[in-house]
């Protein structure tokens, strides 16, 4: 790959074509914008960013130096490609569609000097950024990143900031992960206990495997407003929140509340306190599905992501085993076995969201098992993704060996607690490519890209989450939109990069620390 023009030193993710031009344009108290129609959101989004650092008003005006154009002609540049052209008197921003024009507002904010991410007035800043031209179009359709807000809850006002540092590297999924053994966060009106009773316990785990409790009780809910409004928040920013509602494992925190949707409707559960696999299960009898498509339609009032997810990992099949009705069930549907239930399951509740217009989500333990109307999230191994493929399913590569952000990011003695296993470093991340190494031209096809994942059974707080994704999620943005790039070369636009997640407040790991300015 020939060396990138310097323009694109400091710009993450790095942009598809770059040319640096003499000269510099400065934003100043008269810059004003002139909008086309259906560039309203793109105008307001620069606003909000710029406005609290440089006071700059950024009006409307017909003659306005600064340009923000749709223009659907331009198919070239896809859903999310933009052109951004800068000349010392003018900027040009132009996309086929709006959310082409929100990611060039996040290069623009990233060229411009880096005490413009602040969040009080800065004075005596000049707020130039460089004369150039530069095309830019993602590599890949999904570039996700999911938060594990069930075993620890976090406020909605760190889920927008959450958002925002997403937005800032073009991430276009935030993958909220609502429901697990260790807590359910999402109020379901016709179950009122899934929050009253599900999403608290009683004390909170200090170590895997342990029996040692810390003696603090854990919970935390949303409403049904708050998550509306982060949907919204989110989409004013080009990125789409992606439900997950666990089933038919990982689903205690349900079962404490409805004893009668399990195998044992006698047994009173607990919110569960430890982590791994809890063996607790849902029932298949006809109730449980009422329960499932219950819960279901009011998440899609909620969320009208395209994409919704349902879980299907790790699902011990004991229960069914054991009990007399599970067996019956398989037997009535002629399935093999208990065993084979989950795939029944899933592919019932997938046809469900099917004919609600959604797409089911599901993780792959082996990329065969899900029904043909599911994407599939393979995450144990890349042979699993090609698997899927093969099969004619879309596919999110999220392989745990690079994507899983609960794990250390080195071997170093300063490493606070995480989750146990092989380190995932930095340019574990980088070096990961969403298509598996020898995939077909048809199966390169269907892998609609990669995401992050950051499971909190380590991660408490929001210094501690941000952690652990910083920077590696910089990795996964830059590879996911970009492309490979040399790792040298990417750890040089890295080290400009960090000083706006330091202007941001970003805990980031200490092994980024070494900076440049942008």
């Amino acid at each position: 790959m020939p060396a990138p023009p310097p323009v694109a030193f400091s710009l993450l993710p790095r942009p598809t074509k770059a040319h640096a031009r003499a000269g510099h344009f400065t934003f100043g108290p008269d810059t004003c914008l002139r909008i086309s129609s259906g560039a309203e959101p793109a105008a307001q989004l620069l606003r909000t960013l710029l406005t609290p650092a440089t006071g700059l008003p950024l009006q409307s005006a017909e003659d306005a130096a600064v340009v923000l154009a749709l223009d659907p002609a331009l198919t070239g540049l896809g859903s999310e490609g933009y052109g951004l052209t800068v000349g010392q008197h003018s900027v040009l921003l132009r996309a086929a569609q709006a959310t082409g024009l929100l990611r060039g507002v996040q290069t623009i904010r990233q060229l411009l000097p880096v005490q413009a991410l602040a969040a009080s007035p800065q004075r005596g800043v000049r707020w130039s950024i460089p004369c150039l031209e530069i095309t830019d179009i993602p590599r890949h359709r999904w570039r996700g990143a999911m938060l594990d807000v069930a075993r620890h809850f976090q406020p909605v006002s760190y889920l927008r900031r959450y958002v925002d540092l997403l937005a800032l590297h073009k991430i276009n999924v935030f993958h909220l992960h609502l429901t697990d053994d260790q807590g359910w966060r999402m109020p379901i009106s016709a179950y009122p206990k899934l929050t009253e009773i599900g999403a608290h316990r009683l004390q909170s785990m200090i170590r895997a495997g342990s029996d040692d409790y810390d003696g603090v009780p854990h919970g935390g809910a949303y409403t049904r407003a708050e998550l509306t409004d982060l949907v919204e928040y989110a989409a004013t920013r080009g990125i789409t929140v992606m439900p997950e509602i666990e089933m038919p494992g990982h689903v205690r925190a349900a079962l404490a509340a409805y004893p009668h949707l399990g195998n044992r409707p006698d047994r009173v559960l607990d919110v569960w306190t430890r982590w791994g696999v809890c063996d607790t299960v849902l029932g298949v009898h006809e109730e449980v599905f009422d329960f499932c498509r219950t819960v279901l339609e009011e998440v899609m009032d909620v969320f009208p992501s395209p994409y919704l997810h349902i879980g299907g990992e790790e699902c011990p099949v004991t229960e069914w085993e054991q009990s007399p009705e599970a067996r019956a069930r398989a037997r009535y549907a002629g399935l093999s076995g208990p065993a084979a239930l989950h795939g029944w399951f899933m592919g019932r509740v997938g046809a469900f969201l099917v004919r609600n217009g959604r797409r089911p989500v599901g993780w792959a333990e082996s990329g065969t098992e899900l029904s043909d109307d599911f994407t599939v999230m393979a995450w144990r191994d890349p042979a699993h993704a090609l698997a899927a493929a093969g099969r004619g399913h879309d596919v999110i590569n999220a392989h745990y060996r690079a994507t899983y952000f609960d794990y250390p990011q080195s071997s170093g003695t300063q490493e606070q607690p995480a989750q146990p296993g092989a380190v995932v470093a930095l340019k574990d991340v980088h070096a990961h490519d969403p298509v598996p190494e020898g995939a077909a031209p048809e199966a390169a096809a269907r892998i609609l890209g990669t995401q992050a994942q950051l499971w909190t059974e380590y991660a408490a707080t929001p210094s501690r989450l941000e952690y652990l994704t910083y920077p590696r999620l910089c990795a996964l943005a830059d590879r996911a939109w970009s492309g490979p790039t040399p790792l040298a070369e990417f750890r040089s636009r890295l080290a400009r990069h960090t000083a706006r997640l330091d202007a941001l407040g970003v805990s980031r790991h200490p092994g980024s620390r070494t900076t440049a300015q942008p």
